[in-house]
């Protein structure tokens, strides 16, 4: 995650130096989740089937490939085209990460293993982009791709050698149980609807607000350069490092719904601040408020989902899991971008806030009534 830190506040700047449209920017990040909501699912299966270390040593190689290439690309059709393998290797690596977490934890620790995870991830997006941006104006808006590539060869070589299997064997009669009637009453249900939707507008809000929207706000707005952009970035970054234990001690404590509804509801607060922004001290604070939010929300989605599916589908629930949230990652980033081309850029900010309000008030609502959904203080 240092290497998807890095080239955090000089993508949208790589992709719009081809001449394209804020739309077609946002469409970088969209192949990217593209790639991760087709192979979801089956990074899910394979894991069920053939264990977990095959995601974790693919995927990063994977992710390094499509690195390489973007850093060379000479056309956008080029970056978006490597952009899409990138994605497949984050599908992957991920997904086997979260799996390789929650098989490891105590049930009634999972929201301190989902956490714990999130905190490795929050450091490496806070040390991240400020390197980027710093690599940036030195070398070339490509030079953080390379860099980044290096990182997924390192990570895949140290993965091969420190990371035992966690798979369990199981019989052919208990795979056999899988049974299809089963999974659709999961996923059809109240309980996984709801979070898929929360999930969903927060990925949103990460990729088609901070990631799209912010830095184009911040370069066009306050005339601020990759090194600036960056470094907000890398603020927010590390304040996502303490809004983690907090929130996992509230998930434990308080359970699923207060943490999830402030999670929403703060994260729109910070998106209708920078809308509104037209200093650098009001940019910075939405952008703290907005971090609050999506950084509040890390463990408590995760490990919700982990209890609602049982172990031998755990592969496929974390995948529906994340697809759910590659959906509001393939879809925020051009949607918030041509709103803001269609539109202006502050109703795309606002729209945004409104949805991932919107979701944490009705995962909310919805789970308090339903009495099959899992509370964390019941685990």
């Amino acid at each position: 995650m240092a290497g998807q830190g890095v080239i955090g506040p000089v993508l949208p700047l790589y992709a719009r130096d081809f001449g394209v449209s804020t739309t077609v920017v946002g469409l970088t990040l969209t192949v990217f989740a593209l790639a991760r909501l087709i192979l979801n699912v089956p990074a899910g299966l394979i894991a069920d089937r053939f264990g977990r270390r095959i995601l974790l040593v693919g995927g990063p190689i994977l992710t390094s490939i499509g690195m390489f290439g973007s850093g060379f690309a000479n056309n956008i059709s080029s970056l978006l085209m490597w952009r899409f393998v990138a994605g497949a290797g984050s599908a992957f690596y991920m997904s086997g990460a979260l799996i390789y977490l929650i098989d490891i934890a105590p049930a009634h620790r999972r929201a301190r293993y989902v956490a714990t995870n999130q905190w490795a991830l929050s450091v490496g997006v806070a040390l991240g982009p400020g390197v980027g941006g710093l690599v940036a104006e030195r070398w070339g808006l490509a030079a953080p791709f390379h860099v980044v590539g290096v990182i997924g060869v390192a990570s895949a070589i140290y993965a091969a050698f420190r990371l035992p299997e966690t798979l369990r064997s199981s019989t052919e009669s208990e795979q056999r149980t899988r049974s299809a009637s089963e999974v659709k009453r999961i996923i059809y249900g109240g309980p996984f609807l709801a979070i898929a939707f929360v999930t969903g507008t927060i990925f949103m809000t990460r990729a088609g607000t901070r990631a799209t929207l912010v830095p184009l706000h911040a370069d066009g707005v306050l005339a601020w350069g990759p090194g600036e952009i960056g470094l907000v970035f890398t603020i927010t970054g590390v304040m996502t490092l303490f809004t983690l234990w907090p929130a996992t001690w509230a998930t434990e404590n308080l359970g699923w719904g207060p943490v999830i509804v402030f999670s929403g509801v703060a994260a729109a607060l910070g998106t209708f601040i920078i809308a509104s922004s037209g200093t650098p001290l009001w940019f910075v604070v939405g952008n703290l408020i907005l971090t609050l939010g999506t950084g509040t929300a890390g463990p408590a989605p995760a490990a919700f989902v982990a209890n609602l599916f049982p172990e031998r589908l755990r592969g496929l629930g974390i995948g529906l899991y994340r697809s759910a949230g590659d959906v509001g990652f393939v879809l925020g980033p051009p949607a918030l971008g041509w709103l803001s081309e269609t539109a202006s850029m502050p109703t795309a900010f606002r729209t945004a806030g409104c949805l991932v309000a919107a979701a944490g008030i009705w995962f909310f609502v919805s789970t308090s009534r339903n009495n099959d959904a899992p509370t964390s203080k019941a685990i």
